[in-house]
Formats: C-alpha cells, sequence, structure tokens
C-alpha cells in the first residue's frame, strides 16, 4: 500500500478553506486504497494532541510554538522545527511519497527531510506566498520581503521532483519563471459532492428570523478579507434596492475587515437590506446557503485574485446557487460568463447592481443556469474524480526512486 505523507500549514479541527481542500485531498486518497496522513508546522494553531485522528483523518503536530524575534529567524527556527518532526515521523512510519502543500515554508522543511532520506517530494501550490500576503494586507508588492520570498519560491519549485498547482495561472506564472512545463501538474481546487452536494431545504424559520421573508436574497459566505471585495458589494446596494426593492444582502462570515465593513454597512443609507450573521459553525453553513438565490463574489483585481481560483464559487455551484463574480483571472477559470454565472466589472460598484439586478429581473434562466453549473462542477471539479490527477504523477515518483532505496521499501 502506497503511504503519503502531506506536509501542511495547518488542518481539521481548524477550519478554512485550505483545511477543506486538504481534508477532500486526503479522503479522496483513502478511498483509493492508500495510506495517508498529514503532518502540521507551528502554524497550526488548534490546542490538542501531537498526534490525533480528525473526521476520519490522521494527523501529526510538530511540537513546540512559532519562534518570536526578528521576522527571518523566527522563521528559520520554525522550519527547522518542522523539518525535525517530518525527520522523526519517516524514522517510524516511512511513507513513500511526500506530497507538501504551501506555503514555501513547508517544502523548505520537507525537502530537507526527503533529500536526508531519499524520498521523491512533490510541491502543491495553493497561492504564493508573496502574493497571499499583499492579499490580506501583511505585505506589499515589490518590497524586499516580497522579492525574497519570490526567490524562495521559486528554488523551492526548482528543487522539487514534481509540482502541483490549482490552477492554470499558477502554472503560467511558473513556466514564466523557466520552469520546465512538464514538472508541473494542474489539480484545480474541487468539491466533494458526496458531502456537500445535496442541497438541504430552505428551513422558513431561519428565513424569519434573518429578515428575508419575501426577499431576493444576495450573499456572501466566506472570509472578509480586503481583496474580497466585500466594501464594492455594500458600495453597491443603494443603487441595487433602488432597482430591486425587495433585494437583500446576507453577509456570513468573519475576518480582518468585519469590522470595517460594518461600520460601511451602518453608514448606508439601505443599512436594514444589509444582514450579518458573523461566523457559523461548519455543518451550518448550508442551511445559509439554503436561503441565498445568488452567492456574489466581487473580488479586486490584483495578483493574487488574477492568478488564484477560489473554491467557494464551486460550492455555490454544487449547492444549485446562481453565481455572480468579478471578472478577474482566477473567477475566468471557475465561471463561463452567461453559461454557469455572471461576471461582472470588478472594482465597479454600479457594475455589480446592474450585474445583479439583471438577475433578478429574468428568472427565466436560472433552473438551467443552476444544472449546467452544477453539471460543471461534477464532471470537472469533483474530488472524486480530481484525485486521479496524482496517481501518475506519485507512480513516476516512486518508480525514479534509486535502487536500494525502492529495494529497502
Amino acid at each position: 500500500m502506497t503511504r503519503i505523507l502531506h506536509v501542511l500549514d495547518h488542518s481539521l479541527p481548524m477550519h478554512s478553506g485550505y483545511t477543506f481542500r486538504t481534508r477532500a485531498i486526503l479522503r479522496a486518497q483513502m478511498a483509493q486504497g492508500w495510506d495517508v496522513r498529514g503532518i502540521t508546522g507551528l502554524r497550526h494553531g488548534a490546542k490538542g494532541p501531537v498526534e490525533e485522528v480528525v473526521d476520519g483523518l490522521h494527523f501529526h503536530r510538530t511540537p513546540g510554538h512559532p519562534a518570536t524575534g526578528n521576522p527571518l529567524l523566527r522563521e528559520w527556527r520554525d522550519i527547522a522545527a518542522h523539518a525535525d518532526a517530518i525527520d522523526s515521523l519517516i524514522g517510524h512510519w516511512r511513507p513513500d511519497v511526500i506530497h507538501a502543500h504551501s506555503p514555501v515554508l513547508n517544502a523548505m522543511a520537507a525537502q530537507r527531510a526527503a533529500k536526508r532520506h531519499d524520498i521523491p517530494m512533490i510541491y502543491e501550490i495553493r497561492a504564493f506566498w508573496e502574493d497571499a500576503a499583499v492579499g490580506n494586507g501583511t505585505g506589499t508588492e515589490g518590497s524586499p520581503r516580497y522579492w525574497l520570498t519570490r526567490q524562495l519560491e521559486t528554488h523551492a519549485v526548482r528543487a522539487a521532483d514534481a509540482v502541483a498547482v490549482i490552477c492554470e495561472g499558477l502554472r503560467g506564472d511558473l513556466v514564466a519563471r523557466g520552469i520546465d512545463p512538464a514538472k508541473i501538474i494542474v489539480s484545480p481546487n474541487g468539491v466533494d459532492m458526496e458531502q456537500f452536494g445535496t442541497p438541504v431545504p430552505r428551513d422558513p424559520a431561519m428565513t424569519t428570523r434573518l429578515g428575508l421573508d419575501g426577499a431576493d436574497v444576495v450573499g456572501f459566505i466566506g472570509s472578509f478579507y480586503d481583496y474580497e471585495g466585500l466594501d464594492d458589494l455594500i458600495a453597491a446596494m443603494p443603487r441595487l434596492v433602488r432597482a430591486r426593492p425587495r433585494v437583500k444582502l446576507l453577509l456570513v462570515g468573519g475576518g480582518p475587515c468585519e469590522q470595517a465593513l460594518r461600520d460601511q454597512a451602518t453608514a448606508s443609507p439601505f443599512a436594514d437590506h444589509i444582514v450579518f450573521v458573523g461566523r457559523v459553525p461548519h455543518d451550518e453553513v448550508e442551511d445559509y446557503y439554503a436561503q441565498v438565490d445568488v452567492l456574489a463574489y466581487p473580488r479586486k483585481a490584483m495578483r493574487l485574485t488574477d492568478l488564484v481560483t477560489p473554491l467557494k464559487p464551486l460550492e455555490a455551484m454544487a449547492q444549485g446557487r446562481l453565481v455572480a463574480a468579478s471578472n478577474v483571472g482566477g473567477h475566468r477559470e471557475l465561471i463561463e460568463h452567461g453559461v454557469t454565472g455572471t461576471l461582472f466589472t470588478p472594482g465597479d460598484p454600479a457594475a455589480i447592481a446592474s450585474a445583479l439586478a439583471e438577475m433578478f429581473a429574468d428568472r427565466g434562466f436560472w433552473d438551467d443556469r443552476r444544472a449546467t453549473a452544477r453539471a460543471f462542477v461534477e464532471r470537472e471539479r469533483n474530488w472524486s474524480s480530481n484525485i486521479l490527477r496524482y496517481q501518475p504523477v506519485y507512480e513516476r515518483l516512486l518508480a525514479q526512486r534509486p535502487a536500494h532505496v525502492r529495494a529497502a521499501a
């Protein structure tokens, strides 16, 4: 039985798009009959034992706490601690392949251990760390730290035996850096249709409690980061309400921009049409999807959103919801305008309002579009089939192991 060790930033029981993608990968690989475990670094903030099973998945933890002090020295110590933990786990579990996931610190830690034990390693990039830092407000494009992180990322990709990325945007960027296209596979974001592909009926009591009775409901369910463009969505509400007086905006989630968005909504002349729910348990998310007619994703135009595909629009399509999103590169890989969703100009509240108003004005296409979008997810973004993209890469890496390592396996 092939053993795959996934090297991770964090995992369940923490909830994020990162952990849900990890869960989907591990569950699908276990269904293939592979022996799968994960090991997280010091940035995994959930309390718990150094080895635990969560939702049927086996995780190991790097012991200790993140270092403090100078950022470069701190990250170097974190890499060393993570590498030591990976090395220890390899000593008694003996994986056949190491599958490291971004950020690049994980790849650097995994490469140390992989080299020491002659184990092949694939590095999977979900977003470039330097661009993610710009997106969440902790970095600046073009700064010395941005440049250094980009160099580390390129070095890690060159050192890996194989590379996986979640979308064509990231693949194209690596190829432009001189990386051999044959070394890269695309393993796109997907949905576990067995777990998330059966929409639940709308709960009338919840509809009333949220003040949505008789409303045209626009919704956003996710994290409140600046790059998500929720300020533009709130700014679109006056125009949208004038065109569709029954419209309500339902915002589910939280994050760094939450208070600023609440303040913006309070100052809006149509504050009573904007409903903040806050964070909700993951097992209740489907109940909120059921309350929404159109899920809106108004991401701002920047490197991060042009290169990286989000997961949430796919979840909305799987739930049979209509999708409207800004016309940025990451959305264009998922949404065909007028076929599986509606695209509007990013950063333009008037364009957002116009696109949403037009969707509510003509419900005649809704059933066909929802069915088409769901079929797209089932056919091309279903984890049960997406996971097969890794298999030939694993097989090739295993075949390339040194003879003495193959003999000992």
